[in-house]
């Protein structure tokens, strides 16, 4: 599974921006595809997971009822992120749990990632 986000850059406080995940490659039944953002000298922090076929999806409490994530298409995915706010402010990523049970939130169990994209947000 190849992955690429794509929507990054900057916007001033209570703004908004679209990310988007492009997937390609062989997906399985129980695929997951999720965000996950990295802050300057932060790990890495969940922010929203959804099941391949967009069923269901679950949420960071920091980012619930800003943040929603959607599926386009079979292969495309996007990350609506309202309200922004300076601490939102971190490289994105999309990735992907080939094997999953739940919708899970430890990047550990995630096995595909794309390259990021840079999300600034100023007060």
């Amino acid at each position: 599974v190849q992955l690429q986000a794509s929507g990054g850059g900057s916007v001033q406080a209570g703004g908004s921006l679209r990310l988007s995940c492009a997937a390609s490659g062989r997906t399985f039944g129980r695929s997951v595809v999720g965000w996950f953002r990295q802050a300057p000298g932060k790990e890495r922090q969940f922010v929203a997971a959804m099941w391949w076929s967009g069923s269901s999806s679950k949420y960071a409490d920091s980012v619930q009822g800003r943040f929603t994530f959607s599926r386009d298409s079979e292969n495309m995915f996007s990350l609506q992120m309202n309200s922004l706010k300076p601490e939102d402010t971190a490289v994105y990523y999309c990735a992907s749990d080939i094997n999953a049970h739940t919708l899970r939130s430890d990047a550990r169990t995630y096995n595909y990632w794309g390259r990021g994209t840079l999300v600034t947000v100023s007060s």
